[in-house]
Order: C-alpha cells, then structure tokens, then sequence
C-alpha cells in the first residue's frame, strides 16, 4: 500500500550534508568523510554558507540553492541554527532529516525551547526526524555511513537499532572483530520523532534484513514499540538487549502486587507478547541473532548432551535446567545403537558421556544416535581437551552428523589454543559454537523462548472473555461513588461488589460498624466467621492486629471486634476506620491459597500477576507476569509458569485449571474495561476441586477518561470484536463481516488464489498468484492499534468462505489513512464490496481519523464509481497516469 515513510532515510539517491566542513575534528567534515569513504552510490551534496568547495566536493550556501531536492538531509550544525535548517528544509520540499546536535533536549543547557520550536517545524513541513543526540545511522549496503563515529560496519544481514551511542560505536568494533555484518545500524539518541516503533515497523519489510538486534535502555510510547516490535517479530527475529534491570517494586507501598512486580517483570511481559526474546549480554545478542536467522527452530525443549567429560556434562544439565529445558529420555532404540557404538562403560544415560578417549568417530555415531531419537530435540556437544583428543577433526565429525539435518545443534569447545582449529572449522562453516557451557545452553534456550513467545504472538484476545457478560455499569457506579467521596482505595466490600459484577466468585461479606452489627452479621452468615478491620489503608491488616480468625461463637464475636477496634487504633492511631467485614470462614480440606494481582506500570499500563497467595507472597516471590487482554492460551500459559502451578499440575485439565483460568480471564476484562483500577490484590483466592473464590481483596483506583474503541490505557490493543456485524445482501444471502484473524491466513490465501488475473492485477498493481509468506503473515497478522483488515464471510457447505476484504493502515500523520479493498470475483455486483467499504468507513471514523485515501486503477471504472457513490472526491495520480487518487473527509 504505498513505499514506507521511513525509506528516504534506509535508501536514499541523494543526501544533503548541512554543515558539511573541512574544519579538523568538526562533526560535519567527520560525516562527509564517512559518506565518501562508505563508497555511497547516490550523490552526496555539501551544503555549507562558509564554504564553495568540500573535501573534494562542490559546495553551496543554502539547500535552496541545490539542483533537486535531496531525499535526505543530515543537520550537522549547532543547535541554535538547527529551527532554521528546517525551515529551509521545509521550503525545499525535503521530508526526511538526521539531526546531530548533542544536547539540543537537555534542559540544562537551555536548549529544550529549541528542541520543541524544532518539532514543531518539522511537523508543520510534515518532516520526519531522527535523532538528535545521536550517532547517526548506517546502511552498508548501500555504502551510506550517516555518522560521526570513526566505526566502521561491515555489509550483512543484521539490523542493529540501539539508544546508546556508545554502545553502538563499542558493539561495530567488537562485530569488526568477528567480521560480523550489517544490513543497517541507527542510533536513536533522544528520540525526538522516529523512535523504536517506526524503525521496526521498517525493518520488518527490509529484504535486507534477516534478524533486528534491539540495545534498548528506556520505552517512552509503548503502544508505538509494541506495535512495531510485534510487527517485525511476525517476519523476522528480533533479540533484544535491555538494560536497568535491577529496580526496585513500584508502589510497594499499597499492595502486594506492587511489592512483586517491578517494571523489569513488565518489560519481560511486554517483550513476551510481542514474539521477541530478550537476551543479557552482548555476545548472546548477537549468538541468539545468527542462530534464529539461520533458520534454527526448536520445536520442542528436549535437550541431548554428548560430551567427553562428565563434569562438563552435570555443568550443561545445571543450566538447562535452570533455564527451563529438559533433558531428554532417550528411547530404547538410541540406547541399544549407542550401546553398539560406544565402550561398555559409558553411563548409559543423558547426557551421553562417550569418555574422554572419544575420538572424531565416537563423536559423530553418538550425536547421530540422538538427533535420530523423535524424543530429542536438539543438543549440545562439548569437547575438552583430553590426551587423546582432536579437536578439529571432532569438529568435522559433527559438521558431517548434522548435516541434513533440521534439529539445532550447538558446539561447546572447552579451552583455548589446543581447541582453536576446531572452533575455526566451525565459524568458518558457520556452525553455532561456543567456549563455555553456558553460552552454549544460553544460546538453545533463546531457542526456545523464541518459540514461545511466538506462540504468544499469535494470540488475539478481545477485551471481553467471559460467555456472560460482566455488569460493568454496576462497578462503575460504585468506583465513581468512592471517587467522590475521595476515596482512592475501596474498602474490602467494595472491591468486592467490583469482583462480583465481573462474575469473579467472592466470600459473602458483611460490614460492621458496631460489636452488634458484627454480632447480627455473624449470625446471617453462619458460623464460624473471620472478622477484618475495614480499613483500606492498612496492607498488611494481620500485622496491625486487624485480623481474627475462626470465631465459633456470637460472644467471640463481639469480643473480637472490640479487640481489633483497640488494636488497629493504637498502631495506626491516624488510619480512619469504617468497621469491620465479617465474613464465613472459607477452609476447604483440599484449598490452596493463590493470588491475583494487577498493578499499572508506568510504560507498559496494567500488568496482570499470578502466584502463590497468603500473607507470606512477598517472601515466597512465586509469580508470573503478562500484559492484558487475555485469552484461554495466554492465561494457561500464565498457570504453569509458576511453582504453585506445577505443583498443582495446572498443565493438565482439571476443574482446578478451569477455575483459574476463568479467574484469569475475568480479571483481564476487568483491567480492560475499568482503566480507573490502578492496582488489584484477590489474596487469597482460594482454589479447590469446586473452583476458585476471592476470600479478600483490595482495589487502588483514580480518576481515568472513558476506555473509547482504542483502549488508551493498555500497551496491547484487544481485538476489536465490537466491529463484527450480521448483514444481508439485497439478494438474501447472510454475510458476517468481522476484523480479520491470524487463523484466517488459509482462507485469505485461498481467497487471492480463487482471484482471476484481472482482478488480483486491480488489488495489487502487479501480477501475483499468490501471497508471498511475508504478505500473508502482515495482512492477516494485524495491529489492531493503527490498522485494521475487515473480511466478509458466507457459510456455505464446504465451510466459510471469503467474499471480499477491506483494510486501512493509518498513516504516519496519525491524522489520516490509506485503504484496499478486493472482492471475490462472483460475488462482484451484489453489494459486498459498498457493505465492507461502509463498516471500514465507521471504524475508521471511530478511530479518530480524519482523511481516508486510496489509489485506484484508471481502467477500474466500477471501483471508481463505488467510490463516487460512497462520497470519495477522485484526481489523477501526478506521479502515474495509470493512477486516480480516491479519498473522502472522515
């Protein structure tokens, strides 16, 4: 649908250099020199007031003065005369610009009004902006070094995107060493415009990048990262560094959760849902990167170990562990062919001690036994030094058993000089080997995170779960009422009418304000009851003395009360009470206490937590983390993340993983439909073969604007289910239309196939039989945040079959958006298409956007009247006759 807006930045014909100098030292001779020794192949345009002639090159005064507008600038110039550059930019019709201006966003340095006139510059041109306080960026392939950093990046296959300067100038040097090479290299520096999401979203497409590496130290707009992480993450590998992990729990202050959870659990979360995997060191970014681009997929986490040591062995078993990987249980086949091949005192179990006589033949039958066993899925070789050993030989040996081969394998070549030949064979075959065991496991369990998260990529939850709709009118109404009275934590009971209107089972609760309320409130309930204090400023309540237990009798009650009124009041004498709650007591034989947890990260909105529960969460630290909404899959996913899940055997299907998992997902339409919840403790919640009940809970709140179609408070756009419609075309036929689907990627296939030449020629402006893999993953694998892909099904016998689809990607402009549309040729006439164009129209409208455009074939007259019809003013494309531009006011 158009060239990406990012592309005069990645593949310029031409650059201007503002700055351009030949002063020694000065940012703009250094960056003229990287763009002529880089070899650029477009032309390179000094532009300097001071100067006729640089380095070689004819210069001129202003950008005004060139003869064509360059496609790129990049600003070399002090900050001060930076609003001026783009101005002139702006006259001379560029739209694209480098800005390398150290500190202009400092407020410090007084330069932080420059920054923002500069912003607004460039949006009133409709510039784009990368940097300032940058490196620059790099695209070896095309020969452009747009830095001043005296690094140099080798042509490849990997994208670096990093925030660091430092680091990016550091890691060039140490790839340098490795001859390892580039398909692009940009330091975002302060971000101003173009951040993480946009590059992302263009290196998603670029044929010249095969996996992105991401050195990331902050996240400013989530919603942008996300949705440009999750967009590359569908083509291509994406690893990613973050650093600042150790902070300490945000809000620990006002729940458990808050104690918990810390925003590096969240950045995990986030990066778990996007389809990315994150690694903690620089070496293992770029490991993990040439592995997964190599195409290498574990498609299970079943690990061989063959090794001619067995304290390297135990070593390799500690980490796969640790890391979540198996060891896998050799079949009865492998051990017989082992057996065969290997001395008679060989352990016979895994890892595979072959001992440490092992020579090159030893090595190959064993490794070829394993990768042959369908229990295995992939392994790791280790090789120390031994009297009789032959590292490069060994080295060939296992080259020679893989090959043909699709499960991974990696190579840990313990030692230093007697081993080098043999992990050269390796690196020149680029075979992944590695010099410890630990960067060896750490490299297949990227592997299998990788899966992983993957799996959750393909996930689209809508906000809504629950087969019985929530009575969400009924807990606004009582968050709106705490709000007024300047509440900003509910009470125990409130927090449980809020849990009950979202159908989330909850203990029956009464509040009591006197000894005889308590006492009247335990006889209605029944016996025996726990008494709390109502006080939702008090966490931690049995702490305070606020808490009694296991009452028997009415005169226990009113003795219990009174005990804790005295109590909470002499430790907290500034605390405000409202009574008590009195509850029954809820102690089935087979309970098992868990919590739930939800607490508004700063960045990434409301993170959901799951674990064990009681008053001991803090010390147990037992938890797993995701971000709503939620699904069946994400939230099992969820459940056996943890101990208390394993122990429970929630990877199994249970009355107990049910209950759970419906807990799960209605605390995720909660968070999703009530942005005013900032925080959430349900502890204990607990669970048993009858299901899950919330016995306590406590609800942290505020002021919050209408959730609207766009869910402004969640980092993950829902799948927008309240776009689905039932209509009829005027021949009778019932046609559903609904917001497409990843699992839709078949029948949108078969749905181009079926397409005659003519019309898949109007659709795509070239000649296709089919959609390309790439094509099909990004038009049924859609970010809901800034597109939307609507289908139009028909029932038929065979199943349900595409009539037509209609898109709309917004544009970079935030303000505006371009649309295609394509309708199955025998259901051309009958009104699918007008009934697609009008459902896009709304949510388009509904989105907040203003312009609708699109390009239609000239020779398309029924395409083009449609359009009149449906209020699209039309005009010929001035870059292509061929071409009319469509578009319509929203």
């Amino acid at each position: 649908m158009g060239s990406h807006y990012l592309e005069r930045f990645f593949d310029p014909g031409s650059v201007a250099l503002v700055g351009a100098s030949d002063r020694p030292d000065s940012v703009g001779r250094q960056v003229l020199a990287n763009l002529l020794e880089g070899g650029f192949r477009g032309r390179i345009l000094p532009v300097n007031p001071h100067h006729r002639e640089v380095q070689g090159l004819p210069c001129v005064p202003r950008l005004q003065d060139l003869d064509l507008v360059p496609d790129l600038a990049i600003i070399a110039v002090p900050p001060r005369s930076i609003v001026a550059v783009l101005q002139d930019c702006g006259d001379k019709g560029i739209r694209a610009a480098l800005v390398l201006a150290a500190g202009l966003g400092e407020s410090r340095s007084g330069t932080k009004r420059l920054e923002r006139t500069a912003m607004r510059t460039a949006r009133r041109y409709g510039i784009r902006i990368i940097g300032p306080d940058w490196v620059g960026l790099m695209r070896p392939p095309l020969g452009l070094n747009a830095t001043y950093s005296r690094s140099v990046a080798e042509k490849g296959q990997l994208a670096l995107v990093a925030q660091s300067g430092a680091l990016t100038t550091a890691v060039l040097d140490w790839a340098s060493s490795r001859h390892i090479g580039f398909s692009a290299v940009v330091s975002l520096g302060d971000t101003t415009d173009v951040d993480f999401g946009d590059v992302l979203d263009f290196l998603a497409l670029d044929m010249q990048t095969r996996s992105i590496l991401l050195y990331v130290e902050s996240v400013g707009d989530a919603r942008r990262f996300l949705s440009g992480l999750r967009a590359a993450a569908r083509l291509k590998p994406v690893i990613v560094m973050k650093v600042g992990r150790h902070r300490e729990g945000y809000r620990a202050a006002s729940s458990h959760t808050g104690s918990l959870v810390g925003q590096d659990d969240a950045f995990d979360a986030a990066l778990g849902r996007a389809g990315a995997v994150r690694v903690p060191t620089i070496g293992q970014l770029f490991a993990a990167a040439e592995l997964l681009a190599a195409g290498h997929r574990l498609r299970g986490d079943n690990i061989a170990v063959v090794t001619n040591g067995g304290g390297p062995g135990i070593i390799a078993t500690d980490l796969l562990v640790d890391r979540g990987l198996k060891l896998a249980e050799l079949g009865d086949a492998t051990m017989s062919r082992l057996s065969e091949r290997l001395p008679g005192r060989w352990p016979r179990s895994n890892p595979v001690d072959i001992l440490g006589d092992a020579d090159p033949e030893r090595y190959q039958a064993a490794l070829g036994a394993c990768l042959e066993d369908p229990a295995v899925n992939g392994a790791v070789v280790i090789l120390t030094p031994q009297g009789r050993t032959d590292p490069a030989g060994t080295a060939d040996a296992v080259l020679e058993a893989v090959r043909g081969r699709q499960k991974p394998v990696v190579a840990c070549w313990m030692g230093g000089k007697r081993i080098r030949a043999g992990r050269e064979r390796f690196t020149r075959q680029q075979f992944p080997n590695y010099a410890t065991p630990e960067n060896a496991v750490e490299a297949l369990s990227a592997l299998s995170r990788y899966r992983h998260s993957q799996a959750l990529l393909m996930q689209v939850p809508d906000a809504r779960q629950q087969p019985v709709e929530p009575d969400v009118q009924s807990a606004r109404e009582v968050i709106r009422g705490a709000l007024e009275r300047g509440q900003s934590r509910l009470t125990p009971y409130q927090s449980k009418q809020v849990l009950a209107a979202f159908r989330i089972p909850v203990i029956p609760t009464r509040v009591a304000r006197s000894a005889g309320e308590a006492r009247a409130a335990a006889e209605e309930l029944g016996l025996p009851v726990a008494l709390k204090v109502n006080a939702p400023d008090i966490i931690h309540k049995a702490a305070a003395g606020g808490v009694r237990l296991n009452l028997v009798s009415l005169d226990a009650v009113e003795r219990a009360y009174a005990s804790v009124m005295e109590s909470v009041t002499r430790l907290h004498p500034e605390v405000p009470l409202d009574g008590a709650s009195v509850e029954p007591m809820h102690s089935p034989l087979n309970g098992r206490e868990i919590m739930l947890g939800v607490v508004r990260d700063p960045v990434f909105g409301p993170v959901i937590s799951f674990g064990a529960g009681g008053s001991m969460v803090e010390v147990i630290q037992d938890k797993a983390v995701t971000l709503p909404p939620l699904n069946d899959f994400l939230a099992r996913d969820v459940l056996i993340s943890t101990r208390v899940g394993r122990h429970l055997g929630l990877d199994r299907d249970s009355p107990v993983r049910r209950a759970l998992e419906q807990a799960l997902l209605r605390v995720s339409d909660l968070v999703c439909m009530l942005p005013e919840v900032r925080d959430m403790d349900i502890n204990p919640m607990i669970v048993d073969e009858n299901g899950a009940i919330a016995v306590d809970a406590r609800l942290h709140i505020a002021t919050a604007t209408g959730i609207g179609p766009a869910y402004e408070h969640m980092a993950i756009m829902p799948y927008p289910g309240h776009l689905s419609r039932r209509d009829t075309l005027s021949d009778g036929t019932p046609i559903t239309i609904r917001p497409i689907r990843p699992e839709d990627a078949d029948m949108e296939q078969d749905f181009v196939r079926a397409m005659s030449e003519r019309s898949r020629y109007f659709r795509f402006l070239e000649h296709i039989r089919e959609l390309s893999k790439p094509m099909l993953i990004r038009f049924t694998q859609i970010d809901y945040d800034r597109e939307l892909a609507l289908v139009a099904m028909h029932e038929g016998g065979g199943g349900p079959e595409a009539l037509g689809v209609a898109r709309f990607v917004t544009n970079p402009d935030g303000q505006s958006c371009e649309f295609a549309i394509a309708v199955a040729d025998r259901w051309q006439g009958r009104g699918v298409g007008k009934r697609l164009m009008q459902n896009l129209i709304n949510a388009a409208r509904d989105h907040g956007l203003r312009q609708m455009e699109g390009q239609v074939l000239a020779e398309n007259k029924s395409m083009l009247a449609m359009m009149e019809a449906l209020g699209f003013s039309r005009r010929r494309d001035p870059d292509d006759p061929a071409l009319v531009r469509v578009e319509r006011a929203l």
